[in-house]
Protein backbone atom coordinates (compact mmCIF):
# COMPACT_ATOMS: atom_id res chain seq x y z
CA UNK A 1 0.00 0.00 0.00
CA UNK A 2 0.98 3.55 -0.33
CA UNK A 3 2.50 5.47 2.47
CA UNK A 4 -0.63 7.38 2.24
CA UNK A 5 -3.21 5.26 2.78
CA UNK A 6 -1.25 3.22 5.83
CA UNK A 7 -2.53 3.95 9.89
CA UNK A 8 0.58 2.47 11.71
CA UNK A 9 1.20 1.36 14.75
CA UNK A 10 5.08 1.60 15.53
CA UNK A 11 6.32 0.01 18.20
CA UNK A 12 9.63 1.27 19.86
CA UNK A 13 9.01 4.19 18.30
CA UNK A 14 11.05 6.46 20.76
CA UNK A 15 14.03 4.30 20.08
CA UNK A 16 17.09 5.25 17.51
CA UNK A 17 15.46 3.13 14.47
CA UNK A 18 12.19 3.95 15.97
CA UNK A 19 12.65 7.80 15.70
CA UNK A 20 13.77 7.52 12.05
CA UNK A 21 10.77 5.45 11.02
CA UNK A 22 8.37 7.36 12.40
CA UNK A 23 9.91 10.50 10.43
CA UNK A 24 10.08 9.12 7.31
CA UNK A 25 6.45 7.17 7.00
CA UNK A 26 4.76 10.54 8.36
CA UNK A 27 7.11 12.41 5.73
CA UNK A 28 5.67 10.49 3.08
CA UNK A 29 1.44 11.03 4.69
CA UNK A 30 1.65 8.26 6.81
CA UNK A 31 -0.75 8.26 9.98
CA UNK A 32 1.07 6.79 13.28
CA UNK A 33 0.18 5.81 16.58
CA UNK A 34 3.61 5.42 18.44
CA UNK A 35 4.04 2.72 21.35
CA UNK A 36 6.60 3.11 24.14
CA UNK A 37 7.12 3.16 27.76
CA UNK A 38 7.74 6.39 28.46
CA UNK A 39 4.39 8.80 28.11
CA UNK A 40 6.78 11.96 28.09
CA UNK A 41 9.20 10.99 25.67
CA UNK A 42 6.20 9.98 23.00
CA UNK A 43 4.46 12.86 24.09
CA UNK A 44 7.01 15.38 22.60
CA UNK A 45 7.92 13.12 20.31
CA UNK A 46 4.58 13.36 18.71
CA UNK A 47 4.67 17.08 19.21
CA UNK A 48 8.01 17.59 17.51
CA UNK A 49 6.56 15.37 14.01
CA UNK A 50 3.68 17.48 14.30
CA UNK A 51 5.47 21.03 14.10
CA UNK A 52 7.76 19.78 11.73
CA UNK A 53 5.27 18.26 9.62
CA UNK A 54 2.27 20.38 9.89
CA UNK A 55 -1.11 17.98 8.72
CA UNK A 56 0.43 14.90 10.31
CA UNK A 57 -1.65 12.69 11.76
CA UNK A 58 0.47 11.79 15.32
CA UNK A 59 -1.24 9.66 18.30
CA UNK A 60 0.42 8.07 20.91
CA UNK A 61 -0.07 4.87 23.84
CA UNK A 62 1.60 4.22 26.36
CA UNK A 63 2.77 0.40 26.55
CA UNK A 64 5.38 -2.09 28.12
CA UNK A 65 5.92 -5.14 25.88
CA UNK A 66 7.38 -7.10 29.11
CA UNK A 67 3.23 -7.31 30.13
CA UNK A 68 0.62 -9.19 29.03
CA UNK A 69 -2.12 -6.63 29.91
CA UNK A 70 -0.73 -3.71 28.37
CA UNK A 71 -0.25 -5.56 24.97
CA UNK A 72 -3.51 -6.06 25.58
CA UNK A 73 -4.44 -2.80 25.86
CA UNK A 74 -1.91 -1.50 23.37
CA UNK A 75 -4.26 -4.03 20.95
CA UNK A 76 -7.46 -2.35 21.38
CA UNK A 77 -6.28 0.68 21.11
CA UNK A 78 -4.98 0.27 18.04
CA UNK A 79 -7.70 -1.44 16.56
CA UNK A 80 -10.14 1.11 17.46
CA UNK A 81 -7.89 3.81 15.97
CA UNK A 82 -8.08 1.48 13.07
CA UNK A 83 -4.91 1.05 11.96
CA UNK A 84 -3.92 -1.16 8.85
CA UNK A 85 -0.26 -1.95 9.90
CA UNK A 86 1.98 -3.04 12.48
CA UNK A 87 5.67 -2.44 12.67
CA UNK A 88 7.39 -3.85 15.20
CA UNK A 89 10.12 -1.67 16.12
CA UNK A 90 10.94 -2.71 19.59
CA UNK A 91 13.90 -4.62 21.04
CA UNK A 92 16.37 -5.07 23.61
CA UNK A 93 19.74 -6.16 22.98
CA UNK A 94 22.17 -8.64 24.23
CA UNK A 95 25.69 -8.91 23.76
CA UNK A 96 28.59 -11.00 25.69
CA UNK A 97 30.07 -14.62 26.60
CA UNK A 98 26.96 -17.35 26.59
CA UNK A 99 28.36 -18.64 29.83
CA UNK A 100 28.16 -15.35 31.66
CA UNK A 101 24.69 -14.29 30.41
CA UNK A 102 21.78 -14.72 33.48
CA UNK A 103 18.65 -15.72 32.82
CA UNK A 104 16.80 -12.62 33.50
CA UNK A 105 18.49 -10.97 30.48
CA UNK A 106 17.59 -13.99 28.65
CA UNK A 107 13.89 -13.84 29.17
CA UNK A 108 13.99 -10.17 28.66
CA UNK A 109 15.44 -10.56 24.98
CA UNK A 110 13.02 -13.27 24.36
CA UNK A 111 10.01 -11.88 25.50
CA UNK A 112 10.40 -7.78 24.26
CA UNK A 113 11.98 -9.23 20.71
CA UNK A 114 9.88 -12.16 20.41
CA UNK A 115 7.05 -12.91 22.47
CA UNK A 116 5.58 -9.66 22.42
CA UNK A 117 5.36 -9.17 19.02
CA UNK A 118 4.08 -12.64 18.53
CA UNK A 119 1.19 -11.72 21.07
CA UNK A 120 0.45 -8.33 19.70
CA UNK A 121 -0.12 -9.67 16.19
CA UNK A 122 -2.22 -12.59 17.44
CA UNK A 123 -4.54 -9.82 19.37
CA UNK A 124 -4.61 -8.04 16.18
CA UNK A 125 -5.02 -10.45 13.21
CA UNK A 126 -9.15 -10.52 13.72
CA UNK A 127 -8.79 -6.67 13.25
CA UNK A 128 -6.47 -6.62 10.21
CA UNK A 129 -8.29 -9.53 8.39
CA UNK A 130 -11.08 -6.98 7.91
CA UNK A 131 -9.18 -4.03 6.14
CA UNK A 132 -9.30 -4.23 2.38
CA UNK A 133 -5.66 -4.25 2.94
CA UNK A 134 -3.15 -4.97 6.01
CA UNK A 135 0.89 -5.52 7.00
CA UNK A 136 2.65 -7.07 9.45
CA UNK A 137 6.28 -5.57 9.07
CA UNK A 138 8.88 -7.18 11.76
CA UNK A 139 11.66 -5.00 12.00
CA UNK A 140 14.41 -7.75 13.08
CA UNK A 141 18.10 -7.79 12.32
CA UNK A 142 20.67 -9.68 9.66
CA UNK A 143 21.54 -11.81 12.72
CA UNK A 144 17.93 -13.22 12.39
CA UNK A 145 19.73 -15.26 9.36
CA UNK A 146 23.74 -15.03 10.43
CA UNK A 147 24.50 -16.31 13.77
CA UNK A 148 27.66 -14.43 15.03
CA UNK A 149 29.53 -15.27 18.46
CA UNK A 150 28.54 -12.87 21.63
CA UNK A 151 24.72 -12.98 20.32
CA UNK A 152 23.61 -16.10 20.98
CA UNK A 153 20.50 -14.81 22.95
CA UNK A 154 19.75 -11.90 20.65
CA UNK A 155 20.68 -14.26 17.32
CA UNK A 156 17.86 -16.57 18.75
CA UNK A 157 15.21 -13.92 19.44
CA UNK A 158 15.46 -12.70 15.69
CA UNK A 159 15.95 -15.97 14.14
CA UNK A 160 12.30 -16.69 16.14
CA UNK A 161 11.13 -13.61 14.71
CA UNK A 162 12.13 -14.00 11.41
CA UNK A 163 10.69 -17.95 11.12
CA UNK A 164 7.15 -16.69 12.98
CA UNK A 165 7.40 -14.29 10.07
CA UNK A 166 7.78 -17.11 7.55
CA UNK A 167 5.16 -19.15 8.69
CA UNK A 168 2.72 -16.81 9.45
CA UNK A 169 3.22 -14.75 6.16
CA UNK A 170 2.46 -18.50 4.52
CA UNK A 171 -0.57 -19.07 6.86
CA UNK A 172 -2.08 -15.79 5.79
CA UNK A 173 -1.46 -15.95 1.97
CA UNK A 174 -4.86 -16.23 1.73
CA UNK A 175 -6.42 -13.07 3.46
CA UNK A 176 -5.34 -9.31 3.43
CA UNK A 177 -2.67 -9.80 5.93
CA UNK A 178 0.60 -9.19 4.56
CA UNK A 179 3.59 -10.29 6.75
CA UNK A 180 6.97 -9.31 6.04
CA UNK A 181 10.72 -9.20 7.48
CA UNK A 182 13.39 -6.28 7.78
CA UNK A 183 16.92 -7.55 8.66
CA UNK A 184 18.96 -4.35 9.33
CA UNK A 185 22.85 -5.18 9.51
CA UNK A 186 24.71 -3.06 12.61
CA UNK A 187 22.91 0.43 12.88
CA UNK A 188 24.57 3.38 14.78
CA UNK A 189 22.16 3.93 17.23
CA UNK A 190 22.42 4.27 21.20
CA UNK A 191 21.61 0.25 21.31
CA UNK A 192 24.98 -0.15 20.70
CA UNK A 193 27.29 -0.43 23.81
CA UNK A 194 30.92 0.26 24.29
CA UNK A 195 31.36 -3.23 24.24
CA UNK A 196 29.35 -3.71 21.06
CA UNK A 197 31.05 -0.62 19.23
CA UNK A 198 34.71 -2.11 20.47
CA UNK A 199 33.49 -5.73 19.05
CA UNK A 200 32.34 -3.80 15.54
CA UNK A 201 35.76 -2.14 15.35
CA UNK A 202 37.81 -5.37 16.13
CA UNK A 203 35.93 -7.22 13.27
CA UNK A 204 35.30 -4.16 10.99
CA UNK A 205 31.58 -4.56 10.60
CA UNK A 206 29.89 -1.92 8.51
CA UNK A 207 27.12 -0.12 10.00
CA UNK A 208 24.68 2.14 8.33
CA UNK A 209 22.38 5.08 9.68
CA UNK A 210 19.05 4.45 11.10
CA UNK A 211 17.51 6.75 8.28
CA UNK A 212 18.65 4.30 6.00
CA UNK A 213 16.74 1.48 7.81
CA UNK A 214 14.13 3.44 7.81
CA UNK A 215 13.88 4.50 4.21
CA UNK A 216 14.21 0.72 3.76
CA UNK A 217 11.20 -0.09 5.35
CA UNK A 218 9.44 2.74 3.72
CA UNK A 219 10.16 0.86 0.27
CA UNK A 220 8.93 -2.13 1.72
CA UNK A 221 5.79 -1.01 2.66
CA UNK A 222 4.97 0.24 -0.74
CA UNK A 223 6.00 -2.46 -2.58
CA UNK A 224 4.57 -5.47 -0.25
CA UNK A 225 7.97 -7.20 -0.31
CA UNK A 226 8.20 -10.31 1.62
CA UNK A 227 11.61 -10.00 3.14
CA UNK A 228 15.01 -8.00 2.99
CA UNK A 229 18.30 -8.06 4.47
CA UNK A 230 20.39 -4.44 4.35
CA UNK A 231 23.96 -4.44 3.37
CA UNK A 232 26.86 -6.16 1.89
CA UNK A 233 28.18 -8.82 2.31
CA UNK A 234 25.97 -9.64 5.50
CA UNK A 235 23.13 -10.04 2.32
CA UNK A 236 25.38 -12.46 1.18
CA UNK A 237 26.53 -14.24 4.05
CA UNK A 238 22.78 -14.60 4.75
CA UNK A 239 22.05 -16.66 1.64
CA UNK A 240 24.98 -18.78 2.35
CA UNK A 241 24.25 -19.09 6.06
CA UNK A 242 20.84 -20.68 4.61
CA UNK A 243 21.95 -23.05 2.32
CA UNK A 244 25.44 -24.20 4.26
CA UNK A 245 25.81 -23.02 7.59
CA UNK A 246 28.43 -25.20 8.75
CA UNK A 247 30.83 -23.52 5.43
CA UNK A 248 30.60 -20.22 7.52
CA UNK A 249 31.81 -21.49 10.67
CA UNK A 250 35.18 -20.57 10.22
CA UNK A 251 34.55 -17.23 9.22
CA UNK A 252 34.06 -15.62 12.44
CA UNK A 253 37.16 -16.38 14.19
CA UNK A 254 38.46 -12.66 14.29
CA UNK A 255 34.53 -12.40 15.89
CA UNK A 256 34.79 -14.90 18.62
CA UNK A 257 38.43 -13.76 19.57
CA UNK A 258 37.23 -10.52 20.00
CA UNK A 259 34.73 -10.96 22.72
CA UNK A 260 34.98 -9.16 25.75
CA UNK A 261 37.67 -11.47 28.14
CA UNK A 262 36.03 -14.08 30.14
CA UNK A 263 35.19 -13.16 33.55
CA UNK A 264 37.55 -14.99 36.00
CA UNK A 265 36.72 -18.37 37.49
CA UNK A 266 36.26 -18.43 40.94
CA UNK A 267 37.39 -21.86 42.16
CA UNK A 268 35.23 -23.60 44.93
CA UNK A 269 37.20 -26.07 47.03
CA UNK A 270 36.22 -29.45 47.28
CA UNK A 271 34.68 -31.42 50.51
CA UNK A 272 38.11 -33.03 50.38
CA UNK A 273 39.81 -29.54 50.35
CA UNK A 274 38.05 -28.11 52.91
CA UNK A 275 38.54 -31.44 55.07
CA UNK A 276 42.48 -30.89 54.67
CA UNK A 277 42.77 -27.57 55.61
CA UNK A 278 41.53 -28.42 59.42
Amino acid sequence: MKAAQARVLLTGAGGGIGQAVADTLAGAGAALMLAGRSPARLSAQARALKQRMPGAQVDWHEADLQHAPSIASLALQAETWNCNVVIHCAGVAEFGRFEETGTAAMSRVLNTNLLAPMMLTQSLLPHLRGQAVAQVICVGSVLGAIALPGFSVYCASKFGLRGFAQALRREMADTPVRVQYLGPRTTRTAFNTADVDNYNRATGTAMDSPERVARALLEMLEAGTAERFLGFPEKLAARINGLAPALLDGAFTQHRRSLPAPAPIHHNPSTQEMKNAH
